[in-house]
């Protein structure tokens, strides 16, 4: 009886997985927003941000206001994005348009977990209606939602 008990307790403790799959599963590119000595700035207009993708445009950021940092996903398929920042105040809309070049390679974790992207940056660029600098701070874009990817700069309306 011995042996069975301890037979069964064996294949329960090799029937576990040692690898967790991660909580935090998403993968998205975090912005701060910073005047041109880097101080802290909220958007004082509302910020909607429109991905293009295969199937149309795609509202990734809806009437963001009053905040300085925001986060948006990216596309794990693509070789670049092309982002549509409108900001709005009262009666006008200002629109940029952001072109995000990135090398997407898959990241394997488990066969347990979910398939992932993890991306690189490779460029960026950008009109300047309403955005005076986007600024790259740090290229590698995977779970870590801790590192900040860029620093928007919005024109100062002195």
């Amino acid at each position: 009886m011995r042996k069975l008990l301890f037979f069964f307790f064996a294949v329960w403790l090799t029937a576990c997985s040692t690898i967790d799959c991660p909580l935090q599963s998403s993968i998205s590119v975090q912005y701060v927003v910073r005047d041109k000595a880097g101080k802290e700035l909220s958007l004082k207009d509302s910020l909607t941000v429109i991905s293009n993708r295969q199937n149309g445009d795609t509202v990734i950021l809806n009437r963001l206001y009053q905040k300085s940092s925001f986060s948006l996903p990216i596309s794990y398929s693509h070789p670049e994005d092309i982002l549509f920042f409108h900001f709005k105040d009262n009666d006008t809309i200002v629109a940029d348009t952001v072109w995000l070049k990135k090398d997407d390679y898959p990241h394997f974790e488990s066969v347990d977990c979910n398939a992932a992207f993890f991306h690189e940056i490779t460029d960026v660029r950008h009109t300047q209606h309403y955005i005076d600098s986007l600024v790259l701070l740090y290229r590698s874009v995977n779970y870590d939602q801790t590192n900040i990817h860029f620093r928007l700069v919005p024109k100062s309306n002195d």
